[in-house]
């Protein structure tokens, strides 16, 4: 369907943290990653402790007592039965440190512009042009960068190397005993083809597979052999991809970055419990309204348009999911003016459902230049608690996201913000630009 001839023919690796926040973890105490049964447990002081959530698990965790990173305390075996189970609380900031040790040793083997983060523990490298300084063969090469970050931080990783960044895809490798692996055009019938989960595949989430199911495509091979004007029509330009997908076939060059046209920024919090009172998911809302107003405030910038989603509790027999609410604005940054906008788009749509996720983003960016002032106030204050805003946000960033916190910050509803910050992120939490 496809001549690899005229694809691009380019040596990715994709490396891999395995297990990465307990393997941190592991390295904080001493142990070693792979022989040692550990999970991260994520608890908030105001729940209950069974509600904890596992946010990651050692390799022998996971073998030993089935565990995975969606479960909670309730579903850990009883303690006499998981005696070596060892239980510890996240370090966020340990594993953003380590994340960037990581990558520090990556740049010592491509050009900054030819490595790309996936995510805190997952990158892909471009080694197209630098393999060959570093070895004789792609493979010595990916045990190199191997040995050197275990050498060096005690992690070990996965390397995934295809001819391009779909072929890069770890999954072979994770179950090696080298934890290399490398794929060609040509092994695609033998590698792409025998993925039996959709999910697997990357660029393929739980809805999209969810909707291939409806159609009777239930694994690659079948995606690969399907009739791709099916696709296009359920799928639009995605059904393309998802057919080029199941081929192999991926033409995006990594130092070719996309620039979005349209840019917004955002946050959303995941609660570790349901929140059924106004004011505490109010506090909710407003902490994170003024996190994501620091951010543009950073880049200079104004928000015209604000939204907000807020996700119904799924152990609740409410009417509906949850709320999605967009309105534009006058221009502005100002944390009160937002925090006051958003908290009208809330209480008009709010039910007293209870609450499991809270969303918030502003788009319609305009540089901060000349704001506009409201007639109706008086404008020496709205200067004045401008430039207050921007004092605060100095101050959190020299000293930390917790050297300033507001007397309602304390009370119950702003926990989950709050531990967040303490720890340097959220599990479940997703910050993007």
């Amino acid at each position: 369907m496809y001549d690899y001839r005229y694809e691009p023919h380019r040596l990715i690796f994709m490396i891999d943290n395995k297990s990465f926040y307990a393997s941190c973890e592991c390295l904080r105490l001493g142990l070693n990653p792979m022989t040692t049964a550990l999970a991260v447990l994520s608890h908030q002081p105001d729940s209950d402790e069974q509600s904890s959530l596992i946010m990651a698990a050692s390799p022998l965790a996971k073998k030993k007592y089935g565990l995975t990173n969606v479960m909670r305390a309730r579903d850990l075996p009883p303690k006499s039965q998981r005696e070596d189970l060892l239980l510890v609380e996240p370090h966020m900031n340990l594993y953003i440190e380590k994340s960037m040790e990581v990558l520090d040793i990556f740049r010592k083997y491509a050009a900054e512009e030819d490595i790309h983060t996936y995510s805190i523990d997952e990158s892909m490298i471009d080694m197209t042009e630098s393999w060959h300084l570093f070895g004789t063969d792609p493979y010595l090469v990916g045990r190199k960068i191997q040995k050197e970050i275990k050498e060096k931080l005690g992690l070990y990783t996965t390397c995934g190397i295809g001819e391009n960044p779909l072929l890069a895809m770890d999954i072979d490798a994770k179950k090696r005993w080298s934890m290399i692996a490398f794929w060609h055009y040509i092994d695609v019938p033998d590698t792409i083809w025998q993925i039996k989960n959709l999910e697997d595949v990357w660029g393929i989430n739980k809805s999209t597979a969810q909707r291939l199911k409806k159609l009777g495509i239930n694994d690659m091979n079948e995606l690969a052999h399907c009739n791709p004007e099916k696709l296009k029509s359920e799928f639009g330009i995605i059904g393309e991809q998802l057919f080029a997908i199941s081929w192999g076939v991926d033409r995006s060059i990594i130092r070719y970055k996309y620039k979005p046209k349209r840019k917004s920024f955002g946050n959303s919090q995941i609660l570790m419990r349901d929140y059924l009172g106004q004011r505490e998911i109010e506090i909710v809302i407003r902490e994170i309204a003024e996190q994501v107003a620091a951010r543009i405030r950073k880049h200079k910038l104004l928000t015209s348009c604000i939204s907000l989603h807020i996700g119904f509790s799924k152990l609740k027999n409410n009417k509906r999911n949850g709320i999605n609410a967009s309105k534009k604005i006058t221009a502005t940054n100002d944390n009160i003016a937002l925090t006051t906008e958003l908290r009208s788009l809330f209480r008009k749509y709010w039910n007293g459902e209870a609450v499991r996720t809270i969303s918030i983003s502003y788009s319609d960016l305009l540089p901060d230049i000349e704001q506009q002032l409201d007639l109706f106030s008086d404008p020496a204050k709205q200067i004045k608690r401008k430039n207050f805003d921007y004092v605060i946000d100095s101050l959190r960033e020299k000293y930390g996201p917790t050297s300033l916190v507001k007397a309602s910050s304390l009370l119950p509803g702003a926990t989950a913000i709050r531990r967040a910050n303490l720890v340097g992120g959220h599990n479940g939490g997703k910050i993007y630009d």
